[in-house]
């Protein structure tokens, strides 16, 4: 695998840790809704994972990422549909793909 896609693949994992240290060990939705620095700094993170995605697929289309396109979609509605953003939809994000997502590229960047 190409230098350039670790890289994008080790920002994914620093993303998705930042998010996880973000909410801390006992994280709950209302007190990620109720907390605007919170929610911006998670979906902010968000959009580092879709664009760093975004970039590893125009590197290698054929990546073993189960959601690399739904996690490029997500970024973009992050940016440009920003006043459409649903918390709760984030935080389903949050709750049921990040951990699968992160076990992927972790996988990825053990193999090199």
């Amino acid at each position: 695998m190409k230098r350039e896609i670790n890289k994008y693949l080790f920002d994914v994992k620093v993303s998705i840790d930042s998010i996880f240290d973000y909410l801390g060990e006992n994280y709950d939705f209302f007190e990620y809704q109720n907390n605007k620095l919170l929610r911006r700094g998670i979906e902010r993170e968000i959009e580092i994972i879709g664009e760093a995605m975004n970039r590893i697929l125009k590197l290698c289309p054929e990546i073993q990422i189960e959601n690399a396109r739904k996690i490029v979609d997500t970024r973009n509605w992050v940016i440009h549909g920003y006043d459409k953003v649903e918390d709760v939809v984030i935080w389903g994000i949050v709750s049921n793909h990040l951990l699968k997502l992160k076990d992927e590229v972790e996988a990825l960047l053990k193999k090199e």
